[in-house]
């Protein structure tokens, strides 16, 4: 058989099986197998990191900052009053997190205002640790102290995340970008706005400087609640490429502005934003769990009873349980990937780091749900 009839003979073949179906289900089984948009079980769970637990350290809460968790013995570490930022400390951190199925961790980030990096000992100390190569990492901008004032303030710090951070192979991508969580996308742009930019602006220049290093580009993460119109346009108009968030205070009713009083009104409140997400988004949601808040040791929140909003292990289960059933109805929307606050929010109630009393129950509500012994 010639070239030219063979060539022939197939078209006909592919083509009457296009016309049955047959071919069509050969290609979207192909897709699936081989590099299309498929998540099944596959979860990818971070957790942030608080790394305010050294002594004397610019922007931490105190100056002596366990002295403030002392008087709630409950939330005493399994590591004790540790060093923050110790190699000892930080290897047994991240055994944890890889032994109980977190896949990455986000650090809480700062940029002060003599355009200096504070709080990076925990970074730091990860970067170093051996055992790190399992366990991807992230940073979460907090841009709570008025930084940037300038174009120029903004520029400094985008090249030190593109020189310091990005390169390196833990580094977590999305589709080749490395991700970058903002704390609050709001006050970016008001922000900006202060000194006659935009977010958009900031963004796009913040790409230039990474496609200038040989990066694809930043994935952008915008830390908002699930409230109009950010999520219907203007994030994504603003260059950003998905939504998540460091934590929610609300109750189950909108407008959410009651905050909860319970942990069970706070997963709701929680669930309440996911839906709307979902509803409303112009963009996909990396899911932001919780397992609470209480905020005595810092001094106590607005509302005394939103302090009622820590979890119990079996509560922080059925929180995850949720989330899993939100990622699961909502594949594309979510990449089946979510992020909880937090590893060590010790002050503020947030925390899943092991503890003398708790042992590692958080951790196994995390390796109990989302394990892929698990589904």
């Amino acid at each position: 058989m010639s070239i030219y009839s063979l060539l022939r003979w197939n078209f006909k073949w592919l083509n009457s099986l296009y016309h049955a179906g047959k071919l069509r289900l050969i290609i979207m089984t192909s897709l699936l197998m081989f590099g299309g948009t498929s998540y099944g079980d596959n979860y990818q769970i971070g957790v942030y990191y608080f790394p305010g637990w050294k002594d004397e350290q610019i922007g931490a809460p105190a100056s002596l900052p366990w002295e403030r968790i002392k008087a709630f013995p409950e939330r005493k570490p399994m590591l004790g009053w540790y060093d923050d930022g110790s190699d000892y400390v930080m290897w047994q951190q991240i055994d944890w997190m890889q032994s109980y199925g977190i896949d990455f961790v986000v650090f809480d980030w700062y940029f002060g205002q003599e355009k200096q990096v504070m709080l990076e000992h925990a970074l730091a100390a990860y970067m170093q640790a051996p055992n790190r190569t399992k366990l991807k990492f992230s940073i979460l901008w907090a841009n709570h102290n008025g930084m940037p004032k300038s174009i120029d303030d903004w520029h400094v710090m985008v090249r030190y995340w593109v020189r310091h951070y990005f390169p390196r192979p833990e580094f977590l991508l999305n589709d080749g970008h490395p991700v970058v969580f903002v704390f609050s996308a709001d006050k970016l742009r008001k922000q900006a706005e202060s000194f006659g930019a935009t977010t958009k602006e900031l963004i796009d220049s913040a790409q230039v400087l990474a496609r200038e290093e040989g990066l694809p580009g930043i994935y952008f993460v915008a830390g908002t609640g699930a409230y109009l119109p950010m999520i219907e346009a203007y994030a994504k108009d603003a260059g950003y490429s998905a939504f998540s968030a460091y934590n929610y205070h609300q109750g189950p009713t909108f407008p959410y502005n009651t905050p909860s009083h319970s942990f069970a009104e706070l997963d709701k409140g929680y669930q309440a934003h996911w839906q709307r997400f979902a509803a409303e988004g112009s963009l996909p949601l990396i899911v932001p769990m919780t397992s609470g808040w209480d905020n005595r040791p810092w001094g106590g929140s607005k509302d005394p009873f939103h302090d009622n909003s820590l979890s119990t292990p079996n509560e922080f289960q059925k929180h995850l349980d949720a989330a899993k059933t939100f990622m699961n109805a909502n594949p594309e929307l979510t990449q089946k990937m979510g992020v909880i606050c937090c590893w060590n929010e010790f002050g503020e109630g947030s925390f899943i780091e092991p503890t003398e009393i708790m042992g590692t129950s958080y951790l196994e509500q995390i390796q109990n749900v989302f394990s892929s012994e698990s589904q």
